[in-house]
């Protein structure tokens, strides 16, 4: 095993990608690519500086330690959501890409099978697959969402150099089987207590993620209206009978009587919510003679 080298950890991966068949999946890891090296070149980082790994449905660049992580960061927040932007306007939705992304920095050693090891490396990925960031991509109205390592914010992203502003960088952790990682979001945070679409077993990912790409976006609440659960309370009333719209909750009785607290609609009923009432109407102790 080579000796542990510092490097710049870069992570993207596509969401919902096991969900596409065979040619949406290779269309899309193109795209990946694509989107990866012009992010780089935007940054200044040439091929030289950096060394790739095929993960699948994601792709990871180990990235010299003299390259500038601002740079990175400010091409990552611009130019890669400018990108995903104009891919999708002009896909299908099942080509639709949405990416996650996390920058790390650490050590990292190559094995005697090419493979590369760290713990450095490790965290990075557990951070690529954290619920909390898979959850802060689908509340986002735009296609990426980053995360970056604690050290990358103390080393560079807190100095809030031009075109990374640190006040848009949140501090989360992220409980892994090792422990909880201290780590900042890029954007918003997610609330608290929502299923944040855990992998099962399998290594599926949740059905909470939106289903791929801008087109698939779960539409947003209304304001003041909880995510998790609807306020069915508040849900406009049905139509009324014979198709007459009805500005209320409806009452629909169909023989019998329907006690209130006490006291009962009796006689014939029609369409409570908008027709009339006939009979006695008795509440509590209180009769009335017919109402209409």
């Amino acid at each position: 095993m080579t000796h542990p080298v510092s490097r710049t950890i870069l992570l993207l991966d596509i969401e919902r990608f096991s969900d596409r068949d065979d040619v949406e999946q290779a269309y899309l890891r193109r795209m990946l690519y694509d989107v990866t090296d012009r992010a780089l070149e935007t940054a200044g980082i040439d091929e030289t500086l950096r060394t790739r790994a095929d993960r699948g449905d994601s792709v990871m660049e180990l990235i010299d330690a003299n390259a500038p992580v601002t740079a990175l960061l400010r091409a990552l927040l611009t130019e890669v959501p400018v990108q995903l932007r104009a891919l999708n306007r002009m896909a299908s939705r099942s080509a639709q890409m949405r990416l996650r992304g996390v920058v790390a920095g650490g050590y990292v050693a190559v094995d005697d099978l090419d493979g590369w090891v760290g713990s450095d490396l490790n965290h990075a990925c557990r951070l690529l697959d954290a619920a909390l960031l898979r959850a802060a991509l689908r509340e986002r109205p735009d296609d990426f969402a980053l995360c970056v390592s604690d050290s990358v914010y103390q080393g560079v992203v807190r100095h809030d150099h031009p075109g990374v502003p640190a006040a848009d960088f949140h501090q989360v952790t992220v409980g892994t089987k090792n422990g909880p990682l201290t780590a900042w979001l890029h954007g918003p945070v997610p609330p608290a207590g929502e299923d944040h679409g855990e992998r099962g077993a399998g290594g599926e990912r949740g059905a909470g993620e939106a289903p791929g790409g801008s087109g698939d976006r779960p539409a947003p609440a209304a304001p003041g209206t909880p995510r998790d659960t609807e306020d069915t309370r508040n849900r406009p009333a049905p139509a009324a009978h014979r198709g007459a719209p009805a500005p209320g909750p409806v009452l629909d009785v169909n023989g019998g009587s329907v006690s209130f607290g006490g006291g009962y609609v009796a006689g014939d009923q029609h369409g409570v919510s908008g027709g009339r009432v006939t009979g006695d109407v008795v509440m509590g102790s209180k009769t009335d003679g017919d109402r209409s």
